[in-house]
């Protein structure tokens, strides 16, 4: 028996669970559902209701979307070196670190202003900007986060920055960031991209 992947399409944290899984060719059996409509199975698995969620053959369950990437680096074969060296892997923390805690809250204001009136969506994207910023720098120095070739770093931040992107495309393809449209460009156009993109069929509990 594979292991279960609840997953929602559009999802940045379940497009990098994916990405990892499907990077280190691990078998799982994926479950696409609507946010809206959460099957029971999913949520009785996981109470919070939120996607990714893995559900592994003996009963355990990873609802995590970081904690799903390094599963899927420990039970496939890391063939790209996503995870690199020690030290890489403490950089691979510090970016996803940054990304999830301190850019992800300002992306979410910047996409639904209108649910948080105490500041404009302008200022919401300038606080978004200073990863974005971030990013740039880096990115002006070396192809991807960690260098010259893609790693966890990578996986785990640009399905956000796409999600960022999105929310005004016009201005973005004017902002200040070649090098970051460039490197989003990339990942986005990647085969690994389009292969966990691929639109499948709802599940529905029989």
């Amino acid at each position: 028996m594979s292991p279960i992947l609840y997953s929602f399409r559009r999802c940045p944290y379940a497009m990098r669970a994916r990405l990892a899984i499907h990077y280190c060719a691990v078998e799982v059996e994926q479950r696409d559902i609507l946010l809206k409509d959460k099957p029971k199975a999913m949520l009785e698995a996981s109470p919070k209701g939120t996607v990714p969620v893995l559900v592994l053959a003996n009963g355990e369950v990873i609802d995590e979307s970081r904690d799903i990437m390094m599963w899927a680096l420990q039970q496939g074969e890391d063939k790209h070196g996503l995870l690199g060296d020690r030290e890489q892997q403490n950089q691979i923390e510090a970016w996803l670190d940054d990304c999830d805690n301190n850019f992800k809250p300002e992306l979410d204001k910047y996409k639904y202003w209108v649910g948080y009136p105490e500041a404009s969506q302008l200022d919401y994207r300038q606080r978004a900007e200073v990863f974005i910023q971030k990013l740039e720098d880096t990115l002006n120095q070396q192809n991807y986060l960690l260098g010259e070739k893609i790693s966890l770093a990578d996986i785990g931040t640009f399905p956000f920055i796409r999600q960022f992107a999105n929310v005004d495309m016009k201005w973005f393809q004017q902002a200040p960031y070649p090098k970051v449209r460039q490197w989003l460009e990339g990942l986005v156009g990647s085969d690994e991209f389009i292969a966990i993109m691929e639109k499948r069929e709802i599940w529905v509990e029989a």
